[in-house]
């Protein structure tokens, strides 16, 4: 008869009963660690808008009970074998971000972020749906290993594909966690996939922390032009201090086609999007000057692809992709995020705020309304 996993590493996690149901601090119990797995013990947790998308329901990937969070940063306590731990030892730093296959051919090429399997690995669990490293004190079964991680707890079991060291102090993992999803997503949207030239304009939809990440981008690569597009003063004032060259509240024009070209009248080069909505991706390619780039980053709903003006693309000669973790290789790609900020030149400590794990609450409402660019839990 197959042994059952041993249970014995009591925490506590903020814990999703049922699709559309709160966040709710309370007690877990997590497995003994597996080959190519590592226990951490998670000091801060960024809060990005996919662990609310999940929270809601609206992502059929995985079961509930849940225990999400993908952004989070702390230290090593214990490590399985294998070679995926072979680069770490009890003690390391490390920020956490999303796994990928390793075995498709766009990470074979270095872009895992575009890896075919992204989907289910990293929402379904890297353990597979049916088998959790977590369960709660009367041995039920918790939805665990979200992007390998499930960081929305006092520890975690982790998958070693997620795990980037970090050399720095403990104190800097406050607002360098995001880097693992949120943060990393919208930089390398501008530096890996659109790769603009400096004589060019970009126009960023939407300040959250994507949409600010690809500002200063931009900014980094020199980019001409930099129009920044919200309709909150608050983030377009943040958005002209980190290097835009026009801020825009789109409230006031008919459309973001208006609104950019009253800025550029012959369109813009390169467009990031990460609204999601509709009506301003559609009206954001029409804004695409000719052999323009529109990237959608915030995942749109269906009708969004159904209205996209086909003989304005062909005709103008232009692209729309969809991006996903900025095609990237995290443990390549957030190294160099970490230079760029100890550089002066990504200055994300600037998007961030801290609150403790059993104010959630709190923190969502600040991020809904606009209060904060990014929530960071600390546990």
């Amino acid at each position: 008869m197959e042994s059952l996993p041993e249970r014995n590493i009591p925490t506590k996690a903020l814990l999703v009963e049922k699709p559309g149901e709160p966040f709710v601090l309370q007690d877990i119990v997590l497995d003994e660690i597996r080959p190519n797995e590592l226990l951490v013990e998670i000091k801060y947790a960024g809060i990005c808008h996919t662990d609310l998308v999940v929270q809601e329901g609206k992502m059929p990937l995985g079961s509930y009970p849940a225990v999400l969070g993908h952004e989070g940063a702390g230290i090593i306590r214990k490590l399985g074998e294998g070679p995926g731990t072979s680069d770490l030892k009890i003690g390391d730093r490390v920020l956490l971000s999303y796994c990928s296959c390793l075995n498709c051919v766009a990470c074979q090429e270095g872009r895992k972020g575009a890896c075919e399997n992204i989907a289910m690995i990293n929402f379904a669990g890297t353990r597979g749906n049916e088998d959790s490293a977590i369960s709660l004190p009367n041995g039920e079964r918790v939805r665990g290993n979200f992007f390998g991680q499930s960081s929305f707890s006092k520890l975690a079991v982790v998958d070693s594909r997620s795990v980037v060291k970090y050399p720095g102090p403990v104190e800097d993992l406050s607002f360098l966690a995001p880097l693992g999803c949120g943060y990393m997503t919208g930089a390398a949207t501008v530096l890996n996939v659109l790769k603009p030239k400096p004589r060019s304009s970009v126009a960023i939809f939407g300040l959250g922390a994507v949409g600010l990440c690809a500002l200063m981008a931009a900014k980094y690569e020199e980019v001409r032009e930099i129009v920044a597009i919200d309709i909150l003063e608050s983030r377009l004032q943040l958005a002209a201090s980190l290097g835009a060259t026009k801020t825009i509240d789109s409230r006031q024009y008919e459309t973001v086609e208006a609104a950019i070209r009253d800025v550029l009248p012959q369109g813009v080069d390169y467009i990031v999007d990460t609204t999601g909505l509709a009506y301003v991706i559609n009206n954001g390619i029409k804004a695409l000057a000719h052999g323009g780039t529109f990237a959608i980053v915030g995942t749109p709903r269906p009708e969004a692809l159904l209205e996209i003006q086909a003989l304005d693309m062909l005709i103008h000669c232009k692209t729309l992709i969809g991006v996903t973790g900025g095609y990237c290789d995290p443990q390549k790609f957030i190294p160099r995020l970490i230079e760029m900020f100890q550089s002066g030149s990504f200055p994300v400590n600037k998007l961030h705020r801290t609150y403790p794990s059993s104010q959630l609450e709190e923190a969502l409402q600040d991020m809904k309304s606009g209060k904060v660019v990014k929530p960071v839990l600390a546990w």
